[in-house]
């Protein structure tokens, strides 16, 4: 559980309506119904007409992430890959062909057999460079739905508060009613920014990060296997790939024993 995300949107949120209440604001004030289905419903139908519906479910999907985070452990990953190093050396690289049912990530498993199958490394590593762009621009393309729709929700939001003061005007008669309807139309513009700034776009940036991280563990990966394909000693393989680790990863690795030790 990413309790980052959960604290973020609650405390975003929980301000906004503490510091309104300090005001002498009420959590009523800013319930309006018409206004709801004016911006959520307008910034949706936009958003459907831009983008598939594929990419809108992934967009959908992509949100575990952003509440469960990216499940990967890539000091555990390079671990895994020291070790294959170390038999390939003592044994031959084919003596890995019976490990790779055993791998569960599909990537490193694909681009292992592609090396146990003696595939020249150059077109090993085109190959699976083809891959990690086609997973950099889907995770590009789901954060960009949530970006899409931080910046159609303030826009319909205005659209909305519009809407109001027109009818506001066609009332000027009766002063109450325009002082509610003036209200009322700015309910519209504060779910359009407030959807936009505490939800979307955030969501958006958590899922684009995510990709980034998803795809880097590629590389990282793709790295130890061209590495195993060259015969290089594990114990340099093993250094080589820590460059991939932020500090708190490196700390994990030396405290499990490093993966190039005999």
């Amino acid at each position: 559980m990413d309790i980052a995300s959960i604290v973020g949107i609650f405390l975003g949120v929980a301000m906004i309506l503490g510091g309104n209440a300090m005001e002498g604001g009420k959590v009523s004030s800013m319930i309006g119904i018409p206004a709801a289905i004016i911006v959520f419903g307008g910034a949706m139908g936009a958003i459907l007409l831009q983008f598939p519906p594929k990419t809108l479910i992934g967009a959908l999907t992509a949100l575990k992430v952003v509440f469960l985070g990216v499940k990967m452990d890539p000091p555990g990953q390079i671990t895994q890959i020291v070790d294959f190093a170390r038999r390939a050396r003592r044994e031959g690289i084919l003596a890995l062909e019976k490990e790779i049912p055993n791998i569960t990530d599909p990537f490193f498993s694909k681009a292992l057999g592609m090396a146990v199958d003696g595939l020249e490394p150059k077109t090993l590593f085109e190959t699976m460079e083809t891959e990690m762009g086609t997973i950099e621009e889907e995770w590009k393309e789901k954060a960009e739905v949530w970006e899409t729709a931080g910046g159609y929700l303030p826009t319909v939001g205005i659209i909305g508060a519009v809407l109001g003061l027109i009818v506001v005007m066609g009332n000027l008669s009766d002063i109450n009613k325009v002082g509610h309807g003036i209200a009322s139309a700015f309910v519209a513009t504060i779910y359009g920014v407030g959807m936009a700034n505490l939800i979307c776009l955030p969501f958006g940036g958590k899922i684009k990060a995510a990709g980034k991280s998803i795809v880097k563990f590629k590389e990282m990966t793709l790295k130890g296997v061209l590495l195993i394909q060259e015969g290089i000693n594990h114990s340099i393989i093993e250094e080589e790939l820590k460059g991939f680790l932020d500090e708190g990863a490196k700390k994990k690795l030396e405290k499990a024993g490093g993966g190039g030790k005999e």
